[in-house]
């Protein structure tokens, strides 16, 4: 642990006002799990892309002197966590960022968010996708979902179907690029979904629950949260992600009975302290 009682992540990824997803989502699951969570804006939307209007306002040329102004206090993180990012500017920074701030025990968790369903976003670029790639293979632990699983190491993506074997191997080649511990997310499977993990000197295991409901925006940002904070806290991965796992699909089955919007992503507020830290 550093500097003082309280662990630290630093928390990479936008600030989105209105529509529960990436820091709004990441500052209060992580605070609730005990550590303290330091955000690192990247960009300042009044609400989510998934609706039709929104402010934006790039924070990426204020980024270096936000993060060399923490370089000169001396400051130390036990994690340091990144989601979204808009450009190669932005990647480029965060690997800069985990190379200055890494200590020994440091855990770096990255969710490598690039697009879903077999589609990258728009805002992607293939030099953004090597990026990314580079950016993967300085985390301990990484959480993409199917589609970003396949497009990090160019496998031809498809919707279901998958085996057991093909997963292992798909697992693999992300391990093989860096990080010690990979789970891939979201993975569908006729009524259920499924979170398939590999890590170093561990049996692979598929854990699989319920569908409930339709997506949301923010449940990645709030599985990676979890398993962030966890990681932190010397919580075993597969204890970890099968908690991460329940939690969002608690989360879903909440925001359907309250009647929440499908834009303004999961209802977690209303039952953050089933979260077990």
């Amino acid at each position: 642990m550093v500097q003082g009682s309280q662990k630290k992540i630093a928390a990479i990824n936008d600030l989105t006002g209105y529509g529960r997803c990436a820091l709004t989502v990441s500052m209060p699951v992580i605070s609730h799990m005990k550590i303290q969570c330091c955000p690192v804006p990247t960009s300042i939307l009044s609400n989510h892309t998934g609706y039709e209007e929104y402010f934006f306002d790039d924070y990426t040329g204020r980024l270096p002197a936000y993060l060399r102004m923490w370089k000169k206090l001396g400051l130390e993180f036990d994690g340091i966590m990144s989601g979204f990012l808009g450009s190669k500017e932005q990647i480029g920074i965060v690997e800069e960022f985990i190379r200055q701030f890494r200590k020994k025990n440091t855990i770096v968790v990255v969710d490598p968010v690039m697009g879903d369903h077999g589609k990258i976003a728009g805002t992607y670029t293939e030099e953004m996708c090597h990026e990314m790639r580079k950016l993967v293979s300085y985390a301990d632990i990484i959480t993409p979902n199917l589609t970003e699983a396949c497009k990090l190491t160019d496998t031809p993506y498809r919707e279901s179907g998958w085996k057991m074997a093909e997963l292992f191997e798909l697992t693999g080649k992300l391990r093989a690029m860096g990080p010690e511990k990979v789970v891939i997310t979201g993975i569908p499977q006729g009524k259920f979904i499924a979170n398939y993990m590999n890590q170093e000197n561990e049996e692979p295991m598929l854990l699989r629950t319920f569908r409930e409901g339709t997506e949301r925006c923010g449940t990645g940002d709030l599985f990676a949260s979890i398993i962030a904070a966890d990681a932190v806290n010397g919580v075993s991965f597969v204890s970890s992600v099968r908690k991460a796992s329940l939690f969002v699909k608690k989360c879903m089955i909440k925001s359907m009975e309250m009647g929440i919007d499908r834009k303004n992503g999961v209802c977690f507020e209303e039952i953050l302290h089933l979260l077990k830290v």
